[in-house]
């Protein structure tokens, strides 16, 4: 079974986590959630209060099959966090997924992550903040990086991350279920 770690950043957008969260499981991968602060309690960009799974520092030395950064506000805090630098170098070194919503994509960036001429996308208002052109597009799937473009496309950006880790029989299935069709 595949595996997953969504790191929870104070600030993080809802959706995005929350989604593809939901997604992936009902995908059958196991999802641990990661909070990047001192407590599991993490709050988001709106104000809801959630508990993760683990402390990021207690689960950031497993092996993860996809590594999930939802963006936000909170994207700031992961920039600064050495620890999720240093785990997505090694994510990438192993060739796993590196996955990046929203603001997100600029700590891939910021972690040097992206090959050159790696195709990604991100929130408007961050193309700047990236050292390479950026996708119009919902989401980009290139290599082992996954980008999405915003909260309206973290339906899609969760099922492209399901398609990756568990196949595309599986995610065109939990589509289904949801009865969407964005796949």
């Amino acid at each position: 079974m595949a595996n997953a770690l969504v790191v929870l950043a104070e600030g993080f957008e809802d959706i995005e986590a929350v989604s593809v969260v939901d997604i992936l499981r009902r995908g059958g991968v196991e999802v641990t959630t990661a909070s990047l602060g001192g407590s599991q309690c993490v709050r988001s960009a709106h104000g809801i209060e959630m508990k993760a799974d683990a402390l990021f520092s207690d689960a950031a030395e497993a092996v993860f099959d996809a590594f999930i950064l939802p963006g936000g506000p909170g994207t700031e805090n992961l920039r600064k966090s050495p620890e999720v630098i240093e785990r997505l170098r090694r994510q990438k070194a192993e060739g796993r997924l590196i996955c990046a919503i929203c603001a997100a994509p600029t700590v891939l960036v910021e972690a040097e992550v992206l090959d050159p001429d790696q195709h990604v996308t991100c929130y408007p208002s961050c193309v700047m903040d990236l050292d390479r052109p950026c996708a119009d597009a919902p989401v980009v799937a290139d290599g082992a990086v996954i980008t999405g473009q915003a909260p309206g496309a973290a339906t899609l950006f969760g099922l492209v991350v399901l398609q990756a880790l568990a196949g595309e029989l599986v995610a065109r299935k939990v589509a289904r279920g949801m009865v969407t069709d964005v796949l």
